[in-house]
C-alpha cells in the first residue's frame, strides 16, 4: 500500500493514501498543494488543530468542490465554519462502513473511537484489498480488534520510563511538566507494542505515529531515542 506521511507529531498531522486520500489536516496548506488536485476524500479525526488545520480545510473546500470531508458528527460545526458545504460531509458512525469509488479505485471507510480528552477517532482503511489502520491521540486501544491489516499507523507517543523521568526531572526543577497530560492523553509505546503483537501478523507493515519530542529539545540533534523507529516490528531493534 502506498502511503505519504506528510507530517505526523504535536506540530501537525497529514497522511495521504495511495494518493487520494487524506487522514487528518493538520498542516499548512502549503505543505499539502503539490497533492491537493489528486485529492478525492479527506478522513478527520478530532478537532485540535495539529489534525485540523481551519485554514487549510478552508482552502481545500474552495480549490477542491469535489472533495469529500469524511468524520464523526462531532467535527461538522467545525467544517461548516470552515466553509465545506453539508453536502460534502459524510458523518461516520463506529460499525458502519462507507464505499467510496474514486475513479478506479474503491475505498471503504470504517471509524472506530478513540479515548482522548476530546471526542476522537480513528480509521480502518481497504483499499484493492489492502489494509490499513491509523489511530493516533488516544490513551489506550481497550476494546479495539484489527487482526487483519497490511499497515498499522499506531502511536507510540512515549516511553514510559522516559515520560516519568522528564515528568520528575520538571518537577524538582519547579518546571510546568506538560508530559504529565501527554501520558494521560497519548499512548505509549509500551501499550502499542503490547496491542500491536496481539493483532498485527508478522507480515503486516508497523508505522509508529505521533511520537514524542521534548519542546526544550526540539531544535537540538537529540530528537528522542525513538529515532528510526519507523517500520519496525514490536520487539524488534530499529536500525539507528
Amino acid at each position: 500500500m502506498n502511503y505519504n506521511i506528510i507530517s505526523t507529531g504535536s506540530h501537525g498531522n497529514a497522511v495521504i493514501v495511495e494518493h487520494k486520500t487524506l487522514i487528518d489536516c493538520g498542516v499548512s496548506y502549503k505543505k499539502l498543494e503539490p497533492y491537493v488536485q489528486g485529492l478525492s476524500l479527506i478522513l478527520l479525526t478530532h478537532k485540535h488543530g495539529d489534525h485540523l488545520n481551519k485554514r487549510t480545510v478552508s482552502r481545500i473546500a474552495a480549490n477542491r468542490p469535489t472533495v469529500r470531508f469524511v468524520c464523526g458528527k462531532w467535527l461538522v460545526p467545525a467544517l461548516i465554519q470552515c466553509g465545506v458545504p453539508i453536502a460534502k460531509i459524510d458523518i461516520c458512525k463506529p460499525g458502519y462502513c462507507y464505499s467510496y469509488k474514486l475513479n478506479q479505485q474503491t475505498v471503504k471507510v470504517r471509524m472506530f473511537p478513540l479515548t482522548h480528552n476530546v471526542q476522537n477517532c480513528g480509521y480502518v482503511l481497504d483499499i484493492s484489498g489492502k489494509r490499513l489502520m491509523y489511530a493516533t491521540d488516544t490513551n489506550n486501544l481497550n476494546g479495539i480488534s484489527e487482526p487483519n491489516c497490511d499497515v498499522y499507523m499506531i502511536e507510540a507517543n512515549h516511553t514510559t520510563e522516559d515520560i516519568k523521568r522528564r515528568i520528575e526531572e520538571k518537577k524538582a526543577a519547579g518546571i510546568f511538566a506538560y508530559e504529565i497530560e501527554a501520558a494521560q492523553n497519548h499512548l505509549s509505546k509500551e501499550k502499542a507494542d503490547d496491542w500491536l503483537s496481539k493483532n498485527a501478523p508478522l507480515e503486516a507493515e508497523i508505522v509508529y505515529m505521533h511520537q514524542h519530542i521534548d519542546k526544550e529539545e526540539k531544535n537540538s540533534v537529540k530528537q528522542s531515542h525513538f529515532n528510526g523507529a519507523l517500520n519496525c516490528r514490536p520487539g524488534t531493534q530499529a536500525n539507528a
